[in-house]
């Protein structure tokens, strides 16, 4: 007489394995918390400051950081709490914009290239190797130049030059599964290429394409602030971190406060940023134990 098989353990569903190792990433939850603060502080800039990021009191102006102005003011007297308040409002939906528009356009160039091939393949590439021969700020710079210098101009130039990355990983995902079994049984059972492409490709590949995007909202924000910096994003009195940056430096001497403020608060985004993109990273790797 046989004894009964041993009953299997359940495994957990894959997406609460996931969840489980990003909130043990203390990194990734630290992160997590410093940009919500930041995100409801955006949100919530009316009820935290009584100042008009934009009023100009002369007689107030280059006063050092107190009770009455925790960030000092700007040179116009502008209150610098309620500016670098008001300002997450631009700076970090810049880097969330900027990112879709690369990861649409390199959503659909990568998987297109990858699964046909042939002419479709070389043509993407050669425009993608076209793109990389400039560095990213500088093909940026040239787009916004081309384009016409205000804030969504900016947006999309810092999208675009980053299309290439997302090109190339995209693809990679693509002709690292296209031979596999599961696509050829869908191709046997008469799938079309869009359904094969999108129903069983894409999830396949979408875990790289989430991490590389987290990562690339730092990025994004970063060089959106750097072309406002310039003078090819937003601008005066507009209160966006890079563009106070800008109207500051000439007074950094003076006024320290003015770069410190907005200097900090795009450092301390960018971080919590790569922290929560790190723990991503961990959290969808197969081979990190739970």
């Amino acid at each position: 007489m046989t004894g009964a098989p041993l009953a299997r353990p359940i495994e957990a569903p894959r997406r609460f394995v996931t969840l489980k190792r990003f909130l043990r990433n203390r990194g990734a939850l630290i992160g997590g918390a410093v940009l919500l603060f930041l995100i409801l502080a955006a949100l919530a800039a009316p009820l935290l400051t009584v100042y008009d990021p934009d009023a100009m009191t002369p007689a107030d102006r280059w006063l050092e950081p107190g009770p009455e102005h925790p960030f000092g003011t700007d040179n116009f007297g502008r209150d610098m709490f309620s500016r670098v308040a008001y300002g997450g409002r631009i700076s970090l939906p810049m880097g969330l914009i900027s990112v879709s528009i690369a990861v649409a356009i390199g959503l659909l160039g990568g998987l297109l290239a990858g699964y046909f091939g042939g002419w479709v393949d070389m043509l993407v590439m050669r425009a993608v190797d076209l793109m990389l021969a400039f560095p990213g700020l500088l093909l940026a710079l040239v787009i916004v130049a081309t384009l016409g210098p205000s804030l969504v101009n900016a947006m999309i130039a810092v999208g675009i030059s980053s299309v290439p990355t997302y090109i190339r990983v995209v693809r990679a995902g693509v002709l690292s599964t296209r031979e596999l079994e599961f696509v050829d049984a869908s191709r046997a059972l008469g799938a079309s290429n869009t359904r094969i492409i999108f129903r069983h490709m894409l999830p396949s590949i979408a875990p790289s394409v989430i991490v590389l995007a987290t990562l690339g909202v730092a990025g994004a924000m970063i060089t959106g602030a750097a072309l406002s910096f310039l003078g090819l994003g937003a601008k005066p009195p507009t209160p966006e971190w890079g563009a106070m940056l800008s109207e500051a430096r000439n007074f950094l001497r003076l006024a320290p406060w003015t770069m410190t403020f907005p200097g900090l608060t795009i450092v301390v985004a960018a971080l919590s940023i790569n922290l929560i993109g790190d723990g991503l990273r961990d959290a969808l790797d197969p081979r990190m134990k739970v």
